[in-house]
C-alpha cells in the first residue's frame, strides 16, 4: 500500500492516506480498446497523446486527481485531488461509472459506463499506458499493499454512511466537509480502507497525536467504518 507524502495532517487528523488497489480482475484489454472508442472524442492515450477536451490518460494510474500539468481541470476535481484522491483501478471505476455523481461540478459530460465488465475492460486497456504495465501483480493497479497490520476482517466491515454522518460532527469541528484543505487538510474522498487504516494507526498509538489517539480510541470498529463510508463521498 502506497502512502502519499502530500497528506501531512496537523491538528486533528494526521497523514496516513494510501491508495488501496482494486483486487478485482483487470478485465480484457482488447475489449477495453473497443470500449475506449466512447472516450476518444475527449481523451487521447498512447504515443503522442495530448490534452484536448479532456486530459490525456497516459500514466493515469497513481496520479493525483487533477494532477496533470497543463490542463485546466474543474474545481471539483482539483478539490478532490487536494483532498488526497488518486487514480487507481477502484477510483477510476467509481468515477467512470457516473462522473457527476462521483465529483459534482465536474465538466466531464460523459454519462458513465454502467456495466462493470466494460469498466474493468477499459481500465485494463488504460493500464497498458501506465508505468511498468508488464509487472503483474506489482504494477499499479494490481499491487496489494502490505505495510499495515490491520486485520482484513476490520477492513471488510461495510460502514453505514448515514451513521457516519451522525458521528461526523466531532471531525468537522476541524475538517472542512466541503473538501477545503486550508489550514487543516481535508479528509473527504478518501478510499474507505485508507480512512480505516489511518484511524486504527491512531487507535493503536502508532501515530503520535494525542488528540487523534483519544478520538480514535473512543470509536468502535463499526463506527470507524461508518465514518469512512460517509467521508468517502459526503455528497
Amino acid at each position: 500500500m502506497r502512502w502519499p507524502n502530500a497528506l501531512i495532517f496537523a491538528a486533528c487528523f494526521g497523514a496516513i492516506a494510501s491508495s488501496t488497489d482494486a483486487a478485482e480482475d483487470l478485465g480484457d484489454a482488447d475489449a477495453g480498446k473497443v470500449v475506449f472508442a466512447k472516450c476518444i472524442g475527449c481523451h487521447q492515450v498512447g504515443k503522442r497523446a495530448e490534452n484536448t477536451i479532456g486530459p490525456h490518460l497516459n500514466g493515469v494510474f497513481g496520479r493525483k486527481a487533477a494532477g496533470l500539468d497543463g490542463f485546466n481541470y474543474s474545481k471539483s476535481l482539483v478539490r478532490a485531488g487536494n483532498s488526497g484522491l488518486e487514480w487507481h483501478a477502484d477510483t477510476l471505476s467509481a468515477y467512470i461509472e457516473n462522473p457527476r455523481a462521483f465529483a459534482s461540478g465536474t465538466r466531464m459530460s460523459f454519462r458513465g459506463l454502467k456495466d462493470s465488465e466494460d469498466r474493468a475492460n477499459v481500465i485494463a486497456y488504460l493500464r497498458a499506458f501506465s508505468d511498468n504495465p508488464q509487472d503483474i501483480p506489482e504494477a499499479d493497479p494490481t499491487a496489494i499493499g502490505t505495510d499495515h497490520s490491520i486485520d482484513p476482517t476490520i477492513l471488510a466491515i461495510q460502514g453505514d454512511p448515514e451513521y457516519g454522518a451522525y458521528l461526523s460532527s466531532e471531525c468537522t469541528t476541524c475538517h472542512q466537509i466541503e473538501g477545503g484543505d486550508e489550514g487543516i487538510p481535508s479528509i473527504v474522498y478518501w478510499p474507505d480502507d485508507d480512512f480505516v487504516v489511518a484511524m486504527h494507526a491512531y487507535k493503536d498509538k502508532q501515530r503520535p497525536h494525542p488528540v487523534m489517539q483519544m478520538i480514535a480510541g473512543r470509536l468502535s470498529n463499526d463506527e470507524i467504518a461508518a465514518l469512512a463510508a460517509y467521508f468517502n463521498n459526503p455528497e
